[in-house]
């Protein structure tokens, strides 16, 4: 008695890409249609959202910009100032007369006279 034992046969249905390609399709009529059309809907809405992150990102980097200018601009005017400042003369130390007036508190005299 020649017995057969069922061998799996290797031919072009046992490659998965060939077994997808020859499904039957399952689905309602227009299927692949309304996909498609689903993802060039989901491509539109993306590269919008791209579009407005862009534009945002692009916002900000001519607000950093306009800052750092500004700062830069605040730093040489602080320089010109400070270059212009003469130095008074140092008329010795500069003391200050206090009173003591009960509890914690003092009264100063002779800061009027700095100026």
């Amino acid at each position: 008695m020649d017995r057969q034992e069922a061998v799996p046969r290797k031919d072009a249905m046992d490659r998965p890409a060939d077994r997808l390609q020859s499904r039957p399709s399952k689905g309602f009529p227009g299927g692949r249609s309304l996909i498609a059309l689903a993802g060039a809907v989901c491509t539109v809405i993306a590269a919008a959202v791209a579009t407005i992150l862009a534009v945002a990102l692009a916002a900000s980097v001519v607000v950093i910009g306009l800052m750092g200018g500004a700062l830069l601009f605040l730093a040489s005017l602080a320089m010109r100032a400070r270059r212009r400042v003469e130095a008074k003369a140092d008329s010795g130390p500069q003391l200050l007369e206090a009173r003591h007036v009960g509890g914690h508190s003092w009264v100063a005299y002779g800061w009027e006279r700095r100026r």
